[in-house]
């Protein structure tokens, strides 16, 4: 097996991991969420809730990466005491990443595609419905949307089959600076349209009449669910990294360093989308009518549209590919400790293994779109974003927390010791209980709140089954992680 390899720089490690964290819902998402949820006000939850909940989680997952000096796979195995049953948590992890993928890969062929459309002037002058269409068709042609799903994988494992020095953190630092310069250059504009104001306003100052109309315990829940799931953690896409890690720097500053760049994106891609909708009349969307219908729209209707579109697209395909490139590193590191092969072999296995992996999401919503698993109107990709947003990532963050603080795991001192390790900030020891204690309910009151949101709405029976089904996950966890092997 090949020697561990290391990043070459911080600034590297920093970016690289921000890249994972930086994913589509970054963009999609987060402007729409924050201006539904009183604006400003909404952004303070967020950033309390990305410190208080996701910044803890996001250290254990490093922590465990560079004390183990290995992918999730193997992580468990090297840090757990005799004759417990963490280990075995390694496949859940190694499972979470191919889901991840099976439909990732496809929705980062769409940002290419889209690219490559405003670019040859595809979408221009078109009106709403005819862009809808656009849409459509792609979604309806399996032979484009293949196309463009294995030109996504091609591009990302040829840059990790270059070493993680020279492919994923080389290539990954310039498409990050590339993606930061053109999300200012984009902002600046979009503060420079026409009645931008208004949709400023709307992102940006607080409107309090929105706890008392939602409710702000809804608010208050929408934020920490977001600020949870923007990290990436729970299945070791960010322990891979901590394990490529030198401990001359301590953790806590490091994982700061990352959520704050994560959070720059999010909040900039807002004052990207949010102005530009409002200038044009244009009522912002969340998921994809936002950025392949509403977006394209908007484009069309302002002076060089289609270069301000061509950039838009590019930057999206970046902060897809930054994220499909670093898991896709996990899932190599992870391959070759599992059995033991070298990086090439990794590759040309997984190569084949992922687009495979992902034809039955790229057949969904076509060939396969009378498949409708998790209710009606839904998509086999549905299923697999389920499967990893409800379950893998919040289940996968318990088991970390836990790892980290129990007993009969990694153990508090442990951790403590390798997040305090190097210079820089310290982890605040005084927070053990929280840790230990407060952290891991309010994982689990956000896995069992996503249940009831995703199935309250197929009625009582339904909602009922589903959350008797979650609370079982929840109890077996808690007692998996409490039990012995038998000698």
């Amino acid at each position: 097996m090949e020697k561990r390899e290391s990043f070459g720089t911080r600034l590297g490690f920093i970016l690289v991991s921000a890249g994972c964290a930086v994913g589509l819902g970054n963009v999609w998402k987060f402007p729409y969420i924050c201006g539904q949820n009183g604006g400003a006000a909404f952004i303070l939850l967020y950033l309390v809730c990305l410190v208080v909940l996701g910044l803890p989680i996001l250290i254990c997952e490093y922590a465990v990466g560079r004390a183990s000096r290995h992918s999730v796979a193997k992580a468990f195995s090297d840090l757990e005491p005799e004759h417990t049953n963490w280990h075995r948590f390694g496949w859940f992890g190694i499972a979470g990443n191919y889901l991840l993928m099976m439909f990732y890969t496809m929705v980062a062929g769409w940002m290419i595609n889209y690219a490559l459309r405003m670019l040859t002037g595809r979408l221009s002058g078109m009106e709403t419905e005819q862009i809808a269409e656009q849409f459509t068709n792609m979604l309806a042609s399996p032979t484009e949307m293949m196309l463009f799903m294995v030109i996504t994988v091609l591009l990302s494992f040829g840059v990790c089959s270059l070493g993680l020095q020279n492919g994923v953190e080389r290539i990954t630092k310039i498409m990050m600076l590339l993606l930061i310069c053109l999300m200012i250059v984009l902002a600046v504009h979009s503060l420079m349209l026409p009645n931008m104001k208004e949709g400023l306003a709307f992102y940006l100052v607080p409107d309090v009449s929105k706890f008392s109309e939602i409710g702000f315990g809804n608010v208050l829940f929408a934020a920490m669910s977001h600020a949870f799931f923007t990290l990436s953690v729970g299945m070791g896409s960010m322990e891979i990294f901590g394990s490529y890690l030198d401990k001359s720097r301590s953790l806590t500053g490091e994982a700061l360093s990352v959520l704050g760049l994560d959070t720059f994106v999010a909040l900039m891609a807002g004052i990207i989308i949010i102005p530009a909708c409002f200038a044009y009349g244009v009522q912002p969307d969340s998921g994809p009518p936002l950025l392949f219908i509403t977006l394209p729209n908007v484009f069309n209707h302002m002076a060089g549209g289609q270069i301000w579109g061509t950039a838009f697209f590019i930057f999206m395909s970046f902060a897809a590919l930054s994220t499909v490139i670093a898991v896709f590193e996990n899932i190599l590191s992870m391959t070759m400790e599992t059995f033991n092969w070298n990086r090439k072999k990794a590759v040309r296995y997984n190569i084949v293994g992922v687009i495979l992996l992902s034809i039955p999401a790229v057949l969904g919503y076509n060939i396969l779109s009378g498949i409708q698993p998790i209710g009606a109107g839904s998509t086999i990709m549905d299923l697999e974003d389920f499967l990893v947003s409800y379950n893998i990532l919040p289940l996968g963050s318990l088991l970390f927390v836990l790892f980290c603080t129990k007993k009969n795991g990694w153990g508090w001192e442990n951790f403590l010791q390798e997040a305090d390790t190097g210079e820089g900030i310290r982890f605040p020891a005084f927070i053990r209980h929280y840790v230990h204690y407060g952290v891991p309910a309010l994982i689990a009151v956000i896995y069992l709140k996503g249940y009831y949101d995703m199935f309250s709405k197929y009625g009582t029976a339904t909602l009922v089954f589903w959350m008797c089904v979650a609370f079982a996950f929840l109890a077996l966890i808690f007692s998996f992680t409490t039990s012995k092997r038998k000698r």
